[in-house]
């Protein structure tokens, strides 16, 4: 046997970002797929975090990459991502209920931004949208077709990272689990799954890709729309974005992927550069800068791919 003939073990693991953060992934997929002439969803695990989980669910439903950007740019793709985008959230959430999410997680001793995640108010947005495209995707099992992709959340009582669809996580149907990763506290409501509250799974990790450890894989993908390779500068709401959130979902990812390396797992990290946050703004659900995000990281993620990007 040469080593042409060895079939690598390979994850993909994407992370948050909102409307910006999904085009950004787009590009990024469409790139990895070219470099390394493989189809993503061939992945042994497709775990995937918010617009994350929302991307991996598309994959692991039998949509490939081709019309997932067509779906981005417009034109003719798979049939359940027709009109998707044109329902998604628009840049700024509705009004939220009084009360505060989950206070109790200031006394667990987690992460600054995990924590604060508590004291947001009850949000009020509609994810039907999300559960039209759950409903699309899952298939007899109750799941999408490929049965190892995990969308992760996390519990909002505990700050505990859940993975839907893994082995071992609460039985959750496709549309509680996606709608569950996708629940930002402040502005949608934490989703019910089995006497338990979940919400975003990037209010405790940007990626989660320590999560696959166990499965000990030759190489995993990671793709991080909200992270950034060294920190990045900014002025204005710019400056309170990388503050609050981006130096710490960086931080975090560098520690996963430490711990997927000390495994001996291979990593290929692609991220936002400063040149792709100019493009897309602080606002992560601005839907008016979609478009040139997606045009922008169609070269600079293919850039880091050709300077060899490894973690």
């Amino acid at each position: 046997m040469t080593s042409s003939d060895i079939q690598l073990s390979r994850g993909l693991v994407i992370g948050c970002g909102g409307t910006l953060g999904a085009a950004w992934t787009v590009a990024a997929l469409v790139a990895v797929s070219d470099a390394l002439a493989w189809d993503p969803r061939d992945a042994d695990v497709l775990v995937g975090t918010s617009a994350g989980a929302e991307l991996v669910t598309m994959l692991g439903g039998g949509a490939g990459v081709d019309e997932l950007l067509a779906m981005q740019l417009g034109g003719p793709t798979h049939p359940a991502l027709d009109g998707h985008l044109a329902a998604a959230p628009g840049r700024f959430p509705p009004l939220p209920g009084p009360g505060l999410g989950s206070p109790g997680l200031l006394r667990r001793g987690l992460p600054p931004v995990t924590a604060a995640s508590g004291l947001l108010p009850h949000g009020r947005g509609d994810a039907a949208w999300l559960d039209r495209l759950a409903q699309r995707f899952v298939c007899n099992s109750g799941w999408v077709r490929h049965p190892a992709t995990w969308l992760v959340s996390m519990d909002y009582d505990t700050g505990e990272r859940v993975a839907f669809g893994s082995p071992g996580a609460p039985t959750a149907t496709l549309s509680e689990a996606l709608r569950a990763s996708w629940a930002i506290p402040g502005w949608y409501p934490p989703v019910p799954v089995d006497g338990r509250r979940f919400v975003d799974g990037g209010a405790a990790s940007t990626a989660s890709a320590d999560l696959v450890l166990p499965l000990e894989l030759d190489e995993v993908v990671v793709l991080a729309p909200m992270a950034s390779t060294g920190r990045i500068a900014g002025r204005g709401a710019a400056r309170i974005e990388r503050l609050m959130l981006r130096n710490w979902m960086s931080s975090g990812l560098d520690a996963e992927i430490a711990k997927l390396e000390a495994a001996g797992t291979g990593v290929i990290r692609l991220d936002a550069t400063a040149e792709d946050l100019a493009v897309m703004g602080p606002n992560f659900m601005d839907g008016r800068r979609r478009l040139a995000t997606l045009e922008h990281s169609l070269v600079t993620t293919r850039t880091q791919l050709a300077n060899g990007v490894r973690a």
